[in-house]
């Protein structure tokens, strides 16, 4: 089974993952390995990551698809797929979904051209997880969370990009939630809050 939590920085994509992993391991007994997006543990996948997200570079948005879609391939070649194939779980943050949203809705790339390329290189159970959310949160509570982090020098490539930018992402993945019949959830409450509901969702 591959899971997928999407959505904007701030939204504890990332804790969803570990604490979701980390239930499904305890029920199921299975192999549940996380991804996340476009980092990853193989050597490949930090390489590519801090080439698209350092603020030293200033790729071209179609460069920048092309790395990301470079090391999704990696991660789920080296990753993903060889725990699928023996019955195991993988839960990820992020997919492709994120390409639509900020290549796509935040800097103008084709979605189609995007579609395209990712279907070209990767496979079915990818572009279509068999489970998958988009968390959401206003401007103002992810500004809020960003603000307090302990170091906000540490800002990628993206999350330091103004408002606007950030307004197309965020109305990118409602849109990508309604075309590809995602589930969205509200990423405000607490953690504790929020890993229920997912389970809840999901059916686990």
């Amino acid at each position: 089974m591959y899971i997928v939590i999407e959505g904007q920085d701030a939204t504890g994509k990332t804790t969803q993952v570990e604490l979701l992993a980390e239930y499904l391991r305890k029920k199921t007994g299975k192999k549940v390995v996380t991804i996340n997006e476009p980092d990853g543990d193989i050597e490949s996948a930090h390489a590519l990551h801090d080439i698209i997200v350092g603020k030293h570079y200033e790729l071209l948005p179609f460069t920048q698809i092309l790395l990301l879609t470079a090391s999704r391939l990696e991660l789920w070649k080296k990753i993903a797929e060889p725990v699928l194939k023996e019955g195991g779980i993988v839960v990820a943050s992020r997919n492709w979904w994120s390409s639509l949203a900020y290549q796509g809705y935040g800097q103008g790339v084709s979605r189609s051209r995007i579609t395209r390329l990712t279907k070209e290189l990767l496979p079915e159970q990818y572009i279509h997880p068999d489970k998958g959310v988009i968390l959401t949160l206003s401007d103002e509570v992810r500004i809020a969370r960003q603000t307090g982090r302990d170091d906000n020098s540490k800002k990628d490539f993206f999350e330091s990009k103004p408002l606007d930018f950030q307004h197309k992402v965020n109305h990118g993945y409602l849109r990508i939630a309604k075309d590809f019949n995602i589930p969205t959830f509200d990423a405000s409450p607490s953690i504790e809050e929020i890993h229920t509901e997912l389970i809840k969702l999901f059916g686990l």
